[in-house]
């Protein structure tokens, strides 16, 4: 392969999926290094292409193939994207230490959380057992979101300065939006608000949005 990366999206998701697509965090990633790239996209309410399963083993978004690599799961090709790119992962060894393990706090600290109340809320939550669990679940956010806040204090990053930990921790923070639980740790909202306000966000946004296609309507 040459030329610029070509990563993996869906061409259409329901509405409250649009924003929190993983491939946002790729797509960001990118932005963030000055990286052009383009997108194969797959729709997700049809089986996948048999050769896709080569460079996702779960049929999932996002993939991703540069002349390096052939990767899957966003944190690894956030951590690989970022191997060039001083915007994402520091030049020192330490700090850039530091940014890898806010990434996979991110996903092994907060996200499963998030998700745990994402499944009650969208796809359960007028079962018996979902509404019996989602106060812990909530509880066990609120705890994490306040150890989350208690390290931010005054800082404008996790770190010294804007890192790919902060891409990932943003984008796993959009996955309990509408909820008002960020929105509960003011320290947490700003700290969001900062990401999703970088330039690099907005464009990544701007191109998720643009690759969603309408579908054919159903013929009467």
């Amino acid at each position: 392969m040459t030329g610029q990366p070509t990563i993996s999206a869906f061409c259409w998701v329901p509405d409250f999926a649009r924003g929190v697509v993983r491939d946002l965090r790729v797509r960001w990633a990118l932005e963030e290094a000055g990286k052009g790239y383009s997108v194969r996209k797959l729709d997700p309410r049809g089986e996948r292409p048999a050769d896709y399963f080569i460079e996702q083993p779960f049929g999932q978004v996002p993939s991703y193939r540069d002349e390096q690599v052939s990767l899957f799961e966003s944190g690894a090709i956030v951590l690989h994207i970022g191997q060039s790119s001083e915007a994402l992962l520091p030049a020192d060894p330490g700090e850039r230490a530091r940014a890898t393990a806010w990434v996979i706090a991110a996903l092994n600290s907060i996200e499963p959380y998030l998700q745990q109340l994402a499944t009650i809320d969208l796809f359960s939550a007028g079962e018996d057992w979902a509404k019996a669990r989602r106060p812990d679940v909530v509880k066990m956010i609120q705890g994490r979101f306040q150890r989350l806040a208690d390290h931010l204090g005054n800082r404008e990053w996790l770190e010294e300065r804007f890192t790919a930990g902060d891409l990932m921790m943003v984008t796993v923070l959009r996955i309990v939006r509408g909820t008002g639980l960020v929105e509960q740790f003011p320290t947490l909202a700003a700290y969001q608000a900062r990401g999703e306000a970088r330039p690099a966000f907005q464009r990544a946004l701007a191109a998720q949005f643009a690759d969603f296609e309408e579908p054919e309507p159903v013929a009467a």
